[in-house]
Order: C-alpha cells, then sequence, then structure tokens
C-alpha cells in the first residue's frame, strides 16, 4: 500500500485490532463484532455491517453482546444506510473519530524527552505494566485492569501481529503506543501519557517508536483513530484526516 487515500486496508487494520479484543470473526465478515466481556463501551462492538437487513443484524447484535456494554462503529466500510438506520432505531451518536494516515517517510522527525526509555513490551510482567499505564486514559475501571491484562496476554494473532512499547521515565511507565501490523498497514494504537506528564512530547515519542515498528517491517503507510486531543499533535507529525468513524449506542432492547 503507497496512498493514504486508499482507505479499504486502513479500515481492514481497524477491524484486524479490535477483532484481537475476543472474536472468532474474520477481518472480512459482513457483520464482524468483538468482546473483551470488559466494562467499557469501546472494549465490545459492532464494527461493520454490510449486504444484511439493518433489523436482523442489530438483533444479532444484541445477541452476541449480550450484558456487555458496546459500540456500533460506522465508516466507509459499511453500507451507506446503516447511521440514519441506526439513529432511526433510537441509538445515540457518542463519538465521531477522525481516521488519520501518513506515509512513514513523511514523518516529522521530533527529539525524544530526555530520559525517556522507550522499551518493545515483552512478557506477562511486561504487559501488565502497559495495561496498568494505559488503562486510566482508556477509562478502563481499576477493578477491571486484571481482566484486561489477562486479555492483553491471551490476544488473538490470527488477525494481526501487535507490538506493545512502553516509555518510561526514572523508572516509571508514563505512556504507551501500540503498532497493529495487517493488511499492509501499520496501525497505531493505545497511545496514551500518565495524566501527571502530558504535554512534554511523550506521546509523541512513542507514536514514533510504533511508526518506526511498521517502517521496519516494509509499510509505506500509518493510520490511527485520533481523539479530539490527538489530533492537532498528529497533524503536526505529518498525518491527515482521511476519513471519519461514527460511534453509535443503541437504547436497552424491550424487556
Amino acid at each position: 500500500m503507497d496512498s493514504i487515500d486508499d482507505l479499504a486496508p486502513q479500515l481492514a487494520n481497524n477491524r484486524a485490532y479490535w477483532l484481537g479484543w475476543g472474536s472468532t470473526d474474520s477481518v472480512d465478515a459482513d457483520l464482524p463484532t468483538y468482546r473483551s466481556d470488559l466494562p467499557h463501551p469501546l472494549l465490545n462492538g459492532v464494527l461493520r455491517l454490510r449486504r444484511q437487513r439493518l433489523d436482523d443484524a442489530v438483533a444479532e447484535a444484541r445477541r452476541r453482546l449480550y450484558r456487555t456494554p458496546w459500540l456500533w462503529w460506522v465508516g466507509p466500510d459499511s453500507d451507506p444506510a446503516v447511521a440514519d438506520g441506526l439513529l432511526a432505531r433510537g441509538a445515540s451518536e457518542v463519538q465521531s473519530m477522525p481516521v488519520m494516515a501518513v506515509r512513514v517517510d513523511q514523518v516529522a522527525e521530533v527529539p525524544a524527552p530526555a530520559d525517556l526509555v522507550i522499551d518493545q513490551v515483552e512478557g506477562a510482567g511486561g504487559t501488565a505494566a502497559f495495561v496498568e499505564a494505559y488503562a486510566p486514559s482508556m477509562g478502563v475501571p481499576d477493578a477491571a485492569v486484571p481482566a484486561a491484562v489477562e486479555r492483553e496476554i491471551n490476544r488473538t494473532t490470527q488477525n494481526d501481529e501487535l507490538i506493545r512499547f512502553t516509555g518510561r521515565l526514572h523508572g516509571r511507565v508514563v505512556g504507551t503506543a501500540a503498532t497493529s501490523i495487517s493488511n499492509g498497514v501499520a496501525g497505531i494504537y493505545v497511545v496514551s501519557t500518565d495524566s501527571g506528564y502530558r504535554r512534554r512530547g511523550i506521546g509523541t515519542a512513542l507514536t514514533l517508536a510504533a511508526l518506526k515498528a511498521g517502517r521496519e517491517r516494509g509499510l509505506r503507510v500509518a493510520t490511527l483513530q485520533s481523539s479530539a486531543d490527538g489530533e492537532p499533535v498528529y497533524r503536526r507529525m505529518g498525518f491527515h484526516t482521511v476519513t471519519h468513524y461514527r460511534l453509535f449506542q443503541l437504547p436497552r432492547a424491550p424487556a
């Protein structure tokens, strides 16, 4: 893949990453769902809908995701009427998320903060430190952190290869990032910085480490989904918005 405007591989990379949280579905499925069973709606959900009646898909999604909080992703890989159909069925739009991309050979290099040590995560202990560091930023409740660690350790490699990074200052893990390698794209995920260490360039340095991992594997394009706070940072690095995801939450099914 050479062009940041080639959306299909980027959206497939996103599906591959989230399916790793708990699913046997294929990246090419028409109604791919993932279920971590963690009490956080972003960690359970529907990733797209194609070629099915919406009412049937809603019923199937509710069956698969019963008794867990979840979201429905709608992007260009879904049929065009899905978003309006969800709204007509009482769904609320909870977030619009820009999809941003960059050619990895056109990323603006930025010096890392002094004393920041970036490590590739290895082993169960490293994975636990990785999860404990990103949990507050991602909104994972303290009580759910052990289950999140278990999910990360046992994450399926069916659809992608995930390379995790932590950033340490004076021995303390203060940030994270990960690279999902799939569909000819480097997907950047889980970029987080401890709230007491923000605005020091730590997230940028970890993002650059994640991009380097993709470049070392011969990939030319990187993609990510940005928060509102992260978008100007990624723009300064050279990323461009190429499309958007809209995330919806359906009302509870009638008893």
